[in-house]
């Protein structure tokens, strides 16, 4: 009835008519503002604060230093995931400080925070502490910081290193790259870029003397988590006196899973000064303070036999992990990078290393992909190049080694086991969208006039859901990746829903109440979807990892068919019949091969009213189910796209882009579609524009403003051409994978392989991104010039 229909999102029309509600939004009165003294240097010992002239300013009621911090004998971010390393040593742990009172690490390092009257006094109050520096040199490159000479980022571990893991067996690699008739190898970088979420982040701290309660308005992802770092992390405040609610969230992409030192210092100002104390982030500060991702330098190798086949790939990464290990940013570059990298294929060998190292630089965490956009970059970069060295067409080169259909459930050479999936069906659809024959012919016909056409693809697995809790335990997590729901069906028959993830563009308020109203045979809009509040909600993980539907979906599912079975009791005791002798169809209780009948409204009201009821049934219909998922879930894709370059320029111009994607069953195709263009939208991004750099010797972000940090914009993009397939899950009890990290994760190999295609005929194989006009030129230049 409603699953597979692409219904119009129900939460759109208050988004249009400007009835959001933001954390900006939400009034407090006689709400005081923060603003916080950042670091101007990438490292340096932190001396006196003179914080005097600040605290005498008009307005100014408070001014706290990282030392008043330590001296409340207050906490710092929490790190939730542990790796070890390869000689079994546990890695070095370095989480963020709240507010950092001896060394700043990196430029926006947090040191104190004004709180005043009002913006503008609070921001110009900050500008009057005076802190005494003694600048040290930096490091920021990752490679460059495992060298010996580096200067030191935590000068008690007295290495960068972090930790330095593998996965595989290298001897075995080695021996079968040594057994290869052909071996291609690359270097690459895999930028650092900067999620850059429309609304940039905005907290509000309330606390009440009179119960002893806190309240905390956040741009979060995560509100039941952030409420327990304060509780055992940073503020240890016992969690019962916490509330967290996060409203309506502007995009959050990894960025807002964090919990980041204005969460934990408004709720503590807001105490001291007896009043609500309220900070947005200014852009400059979403881009030197919040989380980064990707930043990974990778030498790798791949080899081939005679016929074409992959017979083992070579993996080394050095991942730049910044000035403190995030909360999962131990694990992005290791658990959900490493073991992706078989993609699609068959490749019965893998080796991958991978060394995390701190630098002088904003920290790294989860980005749209999280790991599995790297992966794929490696993969299809060494294929694509290996096709041509090996002259086969590299379409060809790639069905004949993808995983068959008829293979499923499929162990990879990383260890992990697929679900479902056709991948030879996605890459013949996604050229029969492409028309990818007709494309090689014009490609051949515009490169004898001098036009530089490149044609690139990219086809892959997303690894989904967040994974079963006990397995990630043993890999080191410390949290699960469970997730909870709570059904309330009302005596009018009215049903409210109150989920432990968190929508901030997913449109879970359509997707979620298809979901319900689907199986309980409901209007869709009797449905009301309750998220974001603590104080609501049960305890739940939130929304990150395409786990929504995935884990949410089927704890959902499973609540609703409970609370049909229950009414199915009392319909057969009020129509006496058997269990057995009952079906359920457009909502009403059957008897079956006769016309004796009763609705599933009559049954709510019966189960309220308590007049008449069989013995042991439980009176009321209410459901939570807390559902922890047997394994990820394995979505996949294929990409085509076209480009055109100007070879005087070096200008890259995309023109076509076709996707066939399988996400199991699809509950919404509309929302489905905006998720993957959305992510196609931020891949692409990095792909040609996206990059943050920093200054080698100083450490300082040069691309802190739009000015200088490219984000793509409408023109920049082509018309996506985007087919689904759909695989069903055979572990969910909807179907349903993971949709919302598609785009992101494919877009970035895709672009640059058309990229490659285009300039071939000069003599490039290979440009890094971002793919600007001066670095694809540059890279025609060094071609011509090896020529001559």
């Amino acid at each position: 009835m409603y699953i597979g229909s692409p219904i119009r999102r129900k939460e759109d029309h208050r988004f249009l008519t400007g009835r959001g509600n933001f954390v900006d939004d939400i009034v407090l009165p006689n709400a005081a503002y923060a603003t916080f003294v950042r670091s101007p240097h990438a490292h340096a010992l932190i001396g006196t604060i003179n914080c005097t002239r600040a605290r005498m300013m008009p307005g100014v009621l408070l001014v706290l230093t990282g030392r008043d911090w330590e001296e409340a004998g207050l906490g710092k971010s929490p790190v939730l995931w542990t790796v070890t390393s390869r000689d079994g040593q546990p890695m070095l742990e370095a989480p963020r400080p709240i507010l950092t009172a001896d060394r700043c690490r990196h430029v926006g390092d947090t040191i104190a925070l004004v709180i005043a009257d009002t913006r503008a006094q609070a921001q110009d109050a900050a500008e009057a502490v005076e802190v005494d520096y003694q600048p040290l040199a930096a490091v920021v490159n990752a490679p460059k910081a495992l060298e010996k000479v580096a200067p030191v980022v935590h000068e008690h571990f007295g290495t960068n290193l972090a930790y330095d893991w593998e996965m595989g067996r290298e001897d075995e690699v080695l021996r079968e790259m040594g057994n290869a008739s052909h071996v291609t190898s690359l270097n690459i970088v895999n930028q650092r870029i900067a999620p850059c979420p429309l609304e940039p982040r905005a907290v509000a701290g309330q606390y009440d003397a009179a119960t002893d309660q806190y309240t905390l308005w956040s741009t979060t992802q995560n509100p039941h988590m952030v409420r327990r770092w304060l509780s055992e992390n940073s503020l240890f405040i016992a969690e019962h006196k916490l509330r967290v609610v996060a409203p309506d969230v502007g995009g959050g992409f990894g960025q807002k899973i964090y919990h980041y030192p204005e969460e934990a210092t408004v709720l503590w100002a807001s105490k001291i000064v007896g009043r609500p104390v309220r900070w947005t982030s200014s852009r400059l500060e979403n881009l030197i303070v919040d989380i980064h991702a990707r930043d990974h330098v990778t030498k790798c190798s791949m080899g081939f036999d005679r016929n074409g086949k992959y017979l083992a790939l070579h993996v080394d990464t050095v991942a730049n992990l910044g000035a403190y290990m995030s909360p999962f940013g131990s694990c992005i570059p290791t658990y959900f990078y490493a073991p992706m990298l078989s993609e699609i294929y068959k490749i019965p060998h893998i080796y991958c290393r991978v060394r995390g190292a701190y630098t002088h630089t904003t920290p790294v965490d989860a980005y749209r992909g999280a790991g599995r956009p790297e992966a794929l970059f490696v993969v299809e970069r060494l294929i694509e190049n290996g096709a041509y060295e090996l002259g086969v067409e590299p379409s060809e080169f790639r069905l004949r080694n993808l995983i068959q259909s008829n293979e499923f459930p499929y162990t990879t050479a990383t260890g992990v086991t697929y679900d479902s999936g056709d991948y030879p069906a996605l890459v013949k659809n996604t050229k029969r969208m492409a028309n990818y024959d007709a494309l090689r012919a014009e490609q051949q016909r515009l490169r004898g006039e001098g036009i530089l056409m490149g044609i690139g693809m990219s086809g892959f697995i997303d690894c989904a859901g967040a994974g079963p809790s006990k397995l990630i335990a043993k890999l080191g997590a410390r949290v699960g990746f469970w997730d909870v729901v709570s059904v309330r069906v009302h005596p009018s028959g009215k049903v409210t829903v109150f989920c432990g993830s968190h929508s901030h563009g997913q449109g879970h308020a359509t997707t979620f109440s298809q979901v319900v109203a689907d199986r309980m045979n409901c209007d869709i809009n009797d449905v009301e979807i309750v998220e974001g509040d603590t104080d609501r909600i049960p305890y739940g993980m939130g929304t990150y990892a395409s786990r929504s539907m995935s884990v949410i979906g089927a704890a959902m599912a499973t609540a609703v068919d409970r609370i049909v079975k229950k009414g199915g009791k009392l319909a057969s005791h009020l129509l006496e019949c058997s269990d057995e002798d009952l079906e359920f169809v457009h909502g009403k209780y059957t008897v079956k091969g006769s016309d004796r009948s009763i609705s599933f409204k009559e049954i709510v009201k019966a189960t309220y009213q308590g007049a008449d009821y069989p013995m042991g049934f439980e009176l009321g219909l209410e459901e939570t189910v807390f559902h922890d998922p047997e394994d990820y879930n394995w979505p996949s894709a294929f990409h085509i796209c076209t480009v055109l370059v100007d070879p005087e320029t070096g200008k890259v111009k995309l023109r076509d882009y076709y996707v066939t994607d399988d996400v199991g069953c699809i509950i919404n195709p509309m929302i489905v579609e905006g998720q993957i263009a959305g992510g196609l939208a931020q891949g692409i991004g990095q792909a040609l524009l996206e990059q943050c750099v920093f200054d080698p010797s100083s450490g300082q972000l040069l691309t802190a403003t739009f000015m200088d940090y490219a984000m793509p914009r409408a023109d920049d993009l082509p018309s996506f051409h985007l087919e689904t397939q759909e695989t069903p899950n055979p572990n969910h009890p909807l179907g349903v994978k993971g949709a919302g990290e598609s785009g992101t994760i494919g877009a970035p190999s895709a672009v640059a392989n058309a990229v490659v295609d285009a300039l071939r005929p000069l003599g490039v194989t290979h440009v890094d991104m971002p793919l600007t006009p001066f670095r694809v030129w540059e890279a025609i230049q060094a071609a011509r010039c090896s020529q001559v």
